[in-house]
């Protein structure tokens, strides 16, 4: 199917929404070209009669006329420019929540900057569609075919002058507008390239300035930039060859017409008044179909980003692989978290996990460690169901996780990421995030329980302090135990935790530690410890090497039995 069919059918959900207000915009136009055809032939009549008969009655309606075709107009635009910016809310609102329910994968692999483009620039053309695509495509055609009707019937043989020079016209825009639709497409990816170069440069912003790396930045977002110029120009130029070239072309039909028509008048073969009628004809012909091509130009730019929001759209959200079954129930006989013969691999690459097993019962604490790279936090994303297991089994409660419900598995589940993330907005916000309707007591007792009360108390808001973007204002103890805080308050039975006490000082070390054990109480906690003194009581310990269990046990048997544990526990002074 072509492009432009396909474009057109995917822009029917976002108009299907707002079809009142389209009809009544739809009806409007035709009032609106009707009281515009209409003019023409009042002139006519009116320069007919001046000194034949009363030509009062027929100037008072071509007022009337203007008048209410005035009117119309301004209430179509308001319509169909509040309608435009509906199509844009609805458009913006779809593709953010789908955003929202793609995989994991998708994120890793696609560039920040260019899906925020998608949302922001891309969806904003949409508004160009409605207000100077669609519908000025369309009036532009009922006023050229009521207009031609008119020349027809008024004058033939300045009728066929006249499409002789539209159609030269025609001709040559036609060669040139197929263009734009991929140049435009083209235009808005370097937009979204120049996005994602400039929210790489914002997001490490303190990294660039102490590595003195600004200008190196700098230029890397200039030369985005400069592509964007670039692709620009290039649906900037396509447009300037066909706007002169299709206005000289019409022009010339118009001194034409005002030739010959001069002569016929002259010979008295045609009246003035027939003249002067036939020539606004033309105007209403040429104004209009000027604005269709224009019009259809806005259509191309706007479909060929509709294309790119398609794109994302087509991609299916991490549920579509869901194979969830009704009769599943969590178990607390089962144990909490088990990995059964689990192997991994992330698109493209090695296995990250092979052969993995072990069991986490409920009402312990178990604990991941090992080297860099030995695929510890990629067990808790498959927990999550971040990503799919290549093979073998996850269980929860004793249910594979392919056959629970996301938001089932998630409810069971609460989730610390390493960088444990902290929300722009308020300390309000943040613990929210998975209970929108707790209350400010429930918030105090999780803060009380990660020993976190004290950054209510600093300020004069309290819970309503200001965080700052990504938690800035929070020393990186204080975004871990937030972050732990916002887990407990969805009272979740199983806790994970990825490297909570990755570099924290002494101090913030123990105040973790000490909410760890505080929550460990009343939760199983599957954790992955870099600093092995957090995890030293742990019930049980599971050592990861190459993606495989080299060892399991407690800390005072895995350092006799497990050299490679030994080896990392003698690193950080735990053993003699």
């Amino acid at each position: 199917m072509p492009s432009e069919s396909i474009g057109l059918r995917s822009l029917l959900p976002y108009l299907r929404a707002h079809r009142l207000a389209l009809v009544v915009v739809a009806v409007l136009s035709l009032v609106r070209a009707g009281g515009t055809l209409l003019q023409p032939l009042l002139t006519r009549q009116v320069l007919n009669g001046v000194g034949k008969v009363p030509v009062w009655g027929p100037v008072l309606l071509l007022v009337l006329v203007l008048c209410a075709v005035a009117v119309l107009d301004g209430i179509q635009e308001y319509v169909l420019a509040r309608t435009a910016e509906g199509i844009v809310l609805s458009a913006r609102t779809r593709l953010a929540a789908h955003l929202l329910r793609l995989p994991i994968t998708e994120y890793d692999q696609r560039r920040t900057g260019d899906l925020l483009s998608r949302v922001g620039a891309d969806t904003t053309l949409l508004r160009a569609v409605v207000t100077s695509g669609l519908f000025e495509t369309v009036t532009g055609a009922v006023m050229a075919v009521g207009a031609a009707v008119g020349m027809v019937v008024i004058d033939p043989l300045l009728f066929g002058v006249t499409v002789l020079g539209i159609g030269i016209a025609l001709s040559f825009w036609l060669v040139f507008a197929r263009r734009v639709r991929p140049a435009s497409k083209d235009a808005q990816a370097r937009i979204g390239d120049m996005t994602a170069a400039v929210e790489r440069a914002i997001t490490a912003a303190r990294t660039i300035r102490a590595s003195n790396a600004q200008e190196r930045e700098s230029a890397g977002v200039a030369a985005a930039a400069r592509a964007a110029f670039t692709s620009g120009l290039r649906v900037a130029r396509l447009r300037a060859l066909v706007g002169p070239a299709a206005t000289a072309a019409v022009q010339g039909a118009f001194l034409v017409v005002v030739g010959i028509g001069g002569t016929r008048v002259a010979t008295g073969s045609l009246t003035i008044g027939d003249l002067v009628a036939f020539v606004l004809f033309l105007f209403f012909l040429v104004m209009p179909l000027g604005q269709a091509i224009n019009a259809y130009t806005q259509l191309q730019t706007g479909l060929g980003a509709l294309q790119r929001m398609e794109e994302v759209l087509d991609l299916p959200d991490e549920e579509a692989a869901d194979r969830p079954r009704s009769d599943t129930e969590v178990s607390r006989l089962a144990p909490a978290v088990e990995f059964d013969r689990v192997t991994f691999a992330y698109p493209d690459g090695e296995p990250v996990l092979r052969e993995v097993s072990f069991r986490v019962p409920y009402g312990t604490r178990t604990a991941l460690v090992g080297p860099s790279g030995a695929g510890k936090s990629t067990t808790l994303a498959l927990v999550e169901r971040f990503y799919e297991v290549g093979t073998g089994t996850v269980r929860v409660g004793g249910v594979d996780v392919r056959e629970l419900p996301r938001t089932e598995l998630r409810r069971q589940l609460g989730y610390v990421e390493q960088e444990a993330p902290v929300l722009a907005g308020t300390i309000r916000d943040n613990l929210r995030l998975t209970v929108p309707d707790a209350t400010d007591a429930q918030l105090h007792t999780v803060l009380a329980a990660v020993n976190l009360t004290d950054i209510v108390g600093r300020s004069p808001l309290g819970l309503d302090a200001q965080v700052g973007e990504g938690g800035v204002l929070l020393s990186g103890g204080e975004r871990q135990r937030l972050a732990i805080a916002r887990t407990l308050l969805a009272a979740p039975p199983i806790l994970l935790l990825d490297e909570p006490t990755s570099n924290l000082d002494a101090r913030n070390e123990a105040a973790l530690r000490a909410a760890i054990d505080t929550v460990a109480a009343r939760h199983t906690l599957l954790i992955i410890a870099h600093r092995l003194s957090t995890v030293v009581d742990a019930d049980q310990i599971v050592v990861l090497d190459g993606g495989r269990v080299v060892a399991t046990g407690r800390h005072d048997e895995l350092t006799g039995t497990s050299p490679l544990y030994r080896e990392l526990a003698a690193h950080q002074l735990l053993v003699a």
